[in-house]
């Protein structure tokens, strides 16, 4: 899927912007907590539709359903100047009934429209991010893995793991502290 210049930038920052929603200090998923009270601060957050869409957007996180991805695929294929209306884009996403509401607020703004647009781009981009990563996870990587791609990813980490750590030995001897020999305890 090709995307224009202005959504790659933006995608990376929705994504970052939901990352940090997600967990409190102690790692504990506080995001439906945290998009609960974005969508309630929605009206102060309207100033910030032009300049940065992406921390207004996530009031719409899971808000959206895409009936056409072709349709999605080519809107995150345009640059800001060509996307089309929030009333054509209408007839391939359906909002939640929450989300409804928040769009009513959001379209008396003046950049409204254009915002809902970039909104549903950035969301139907993290739909297809979120969706398409578990079967990554389970796929070998390319480049990794014996000649076949039958390797077992837990040596291959394991191994890893030991460079890693005679590297950072290797760079702390470096620094005038003693080396520790990894192994003394075990012979």
């Amino acid at each position: 899927m090709r995307l224009s210049p202005f959504f790659e930038d933006l995608k990376s920052a929705y994504g970052a912007e939901i990352d940090d929603l997600m967990t409190d200090s102690a790692g504990h998923d506080v995001l439906a907590k945290r998009l609960k009270a974005k969508r309630g601060q929605l009206a102060q957050l309207l100033p910030m539709i032009e300049c940065n869409p992406e921390m207004v957007a996530v009031a719409f996180h899971g808000g959206m359903r895409f009936a056409s991805p072709e349709v999605m695929r080519d809107v995150v294929a345009q640059e800001p100047e060509d996307l089309p209306s929030w009333s054509t884009l209408l007839t391939s996403v359906t909002l939640e009934p929450w989300a409804e509401a928040l769009a009513e607020l959001v379209l008396k703004d003046p950049n409204g429209d254009q915002f809902m647009v970039v909104t549903a781009g950035l969301e139907y981009l993290q739909g297809r991010s979120a969706s398409s990563s578990e079967p990554d996870h389970q796929r070998p990587t390319s480049g990794c893995g014996d000649a076949d791609g039958d390797g077992d990813q837990n040596d291959r980490d394991f191994d890893d793991d030991l460079d890693l750590e005679e590297a950072g030995a290797d760079w702390l001897a470096e620094q005038g502290f003693d080396r520790k020999d990894r192994f003394s305890g075990d012979h």
